[in-house]
């Protein structure tokens, strides 16, 4: 049996995807801007609020330990996830963006000052460059950026190049929001180490469709979203090694972070409570736990191979029309399931108007990728990006729609 027809019988899994839209049965098409959620995550959130609704580490009632022991084994399950060997060091945050956020503020008052760099890549996702720009104006520092090649990959050979003793850091995605490309974290990470340059994998790209190996790896942060990997939205995680822990400030202040409050001064808790402040995502993390369990009953091997096979089937399509202009990679090896395209001489907001009018639910625009949009020469792009629950006749609706597309604007 082909292994997307045996992970397309998820979709019964998805409530959302039982709708038509238009009078279409909805294909959804948009998963690198956000995950549709199993019946099993939304009932993990309702149990939470029905039966264990409390705030965590606040009480020494039933239902305050119950919430507490909910929010702690979600820490586990994330932990067991990545790949981290203790569960300490995983920080549940709001997102990506604050996830790097708080190390641009947390670890860079420690470690940054005037004249140090950053380097970024030009594929970064905004969430991974204006942490970074407020930061360069905080502390005087520079932004370097690693350019991106003609196929839309990073070189490694001018990372060494990059690499001057003024870097503190580098910061780069595992996978393209746009170019789909998978950057080699582990050769990335071992260059960076060989300078004594710390770093941070952006891997809300890569979290659902492969596997992540933080202590493999050895990276020092890695950042992703719980709604990028068919959870809950406002909440996600930041992993950092115990010895970045240690050189991390407090980000913010509040209940849950502090050891001892006197008038003038505090003591903080231990990591990870220490950048935990206030009321954290309780009610979501049980949502997340559930995400992480059903994407582990079908596997992360299994889920990556059907995303390479939805890929390679959609870039297989892309050749035989000469006016789609492909964005990235054109060939499987080191790429995932985002495919970003044009319609010649059509705006790719018009395109997918067009689409949705056949119940087709992708995204256009800049994706959050201006930079890189400025270095691919265009001002935005059409963007497909596939799920668990994708198959290939959603895909070839997709192309087959796009012939509306064509009749309407190019004739």
């Amino acid at each position: 049996m082909p292994n997307h027809t045996l992970i397309s019988q998820c979709r019964k899994d998805f409530p959302i995807l039982k709708r038509e839209v238009n009078g279409y049965p909805l294909a959804y098409l948009d998963n690198a801007a956000t995950t549709q959620k199993p019946k099993s995550v939304i009932d993990a959130i309702t149990n939470f609020y029905e039966n264990h609704n409390s705030n965590v580490s606040r009480g020494v009632y039933t239902l305050a330990e119950e919430a507490t022991e909910i929010y702690e084994s979600g820490r586990d399950a994330v932990a067991n996830f990545i790949g981290a060997e203790d569960s300490g060091t995983i920080i549940f945050t709001s997102g990506t963006t604050e996830s790097i956020k708080l190390v641009s503020s947390a670890w860079g008052q420690k470690n940054l000052k005037k004249g140090d760099r950053i380097i970024l890549t030009e594929m970064e996702h905004h969430s991974n460059i204006v942490p970074w720009q407020l930061a360069a104006k905080s502390y005087g520092i520079e932004l370097v950026y690693w350019p991106v090649t003609t196929e839309g990959r990073l070189d490694l050979a001018l990372l060494e190049e990059l690499l001057t003793n003024s870097v503190k850091l580098l910061a780069f995605t595992m996978v393209s929001n746009v170019l789909g490309c998978i950057n080699p974290v582990e050769q990335i990470t071992e260059i960076a180490h060989s300078h004594g340059v710390p770093v941070l994998v952006d891997s809300a790209q890569a979290v659902s469709r492969m596997s992540i190996k933080v202590s493999e790896w050895d990276c020092d942060f890695l950042a992703f979203s719980g709604h990028k990997v068919y959870g809950p939205t406002g909440i996600g995680v930041l992993y950092a090694k115990k010895e970045r822990l240690e050189e991390m400030l407090p980000f913010q202040g509040g209940g849950g972070m502090i050891r001892h409050v006197e008038k003038q001064s505090s003591t903080w808790a231990v990591p990870p409570q220490k950048f935990e402040a206030g009321t954290p995502p309780v009610a979501q993390v049980p949502g997340l736990k559930a995400a992480l369990e059903y994407l582990k009953q079908y596997g992360i091997k299994q889920i990556e191979r059907h995303d390479n096979e939805l890929t390679e089937h959609a870039l297989n399509q892309l050749t035989e029309f000469p006016d789609l202009e492909l964005y990235g990679p054109s060939e499987i090896q080191n790429r995932t399931g985002v495919v970003s395209f044009n319609l010649q001489n059509v705006h790719s907001h018009d395109v997918a108007q067009v689409l949705d009018e056949s119940g087709i639910a992708l995204r256009a625009g800049h994706h959050c990728t201006q930079v890189l949009h400025e270095r691919l020469g265009v001002p935005a792009t059409v963007r497909m990006s596939f799920g668990i629950y994708n198959d290939p006749s959603e895909i070839d609706r997709m192309f087959s729609a796009l012939d509306q597309a064509r009749a309407i604007f190019l004739h």
